[in-house]
């Protein structure tokens, strides 16, 4: 279910300003939220990947937020548990890329479809009926089966 630019919609893609990022149309969280950290980027990478800290580790505090509704607290925290610490810490690295500020961005937009995806309400699922020729076609399927098994057994004819 990915969103469109259509009005009444959010943005396909989130924004980033200055000061705040921009998830949905409802739900923006101001930057001040968001720690960053630098660190050594892991892999091969020669002389420059050993000097410098490219890789960056975001950590924002989902249960202390009062940037995010209850509801989606609690489905990111189902969502993204093996990322959350014991204090409700989200951390996400990310060091695809040779620069800090492309790695920052990264990281900013991975948090952005982490809420996006916790903020989506799945459909209620309404139950309903069987159709009369689904049930048919099941009893016939159960009919045959037990006519092969009793040809098998020795108690059927044919």
């Amino acid at each position: 279910m990915e969103p469109s630019d259509k009005p009444g919609l959010p943005p396909a893609q989130p924004q980033i300003s200055d000061q705040t990022l921009f998830v949905t149309r409802t739900i923006h969280i101001p930057l001040r939220e968001i720690r960053f950290a630098f660190i050594r980027a892991s892999g091969p990478g020669g002389q420059h990947v050993n000097r410098s800290a490219t890789a960056v580790q975001l950590r924002f505090d989902v249960l202390n937020s009062p940037s995010l509704p209850a509801e989606v607290k609690k489905r990111l925290g189902q969502l993204a548990a093996s990322r959350i610490s014991k204090e409700g810490i989200l951390i996400i690295e990310a060091q695809e890329h040779r620069s800090q500020k492309r790695n920052r961005e990264e990281s900013l937009l991975r948090l952005a479809r982490l809420v996006r995806l916790a903020a989506a309400k799945k459909p209620v699922r309404h139950a309903t009926r069987p159709t009369g020729g689904s049930v048919r076609r099941r009893l016939e399927g159960k009919k045959r089966h037990s006519r092969i098994k009793q040809i098998r057994r020795g108690g059927g004819e044919e």
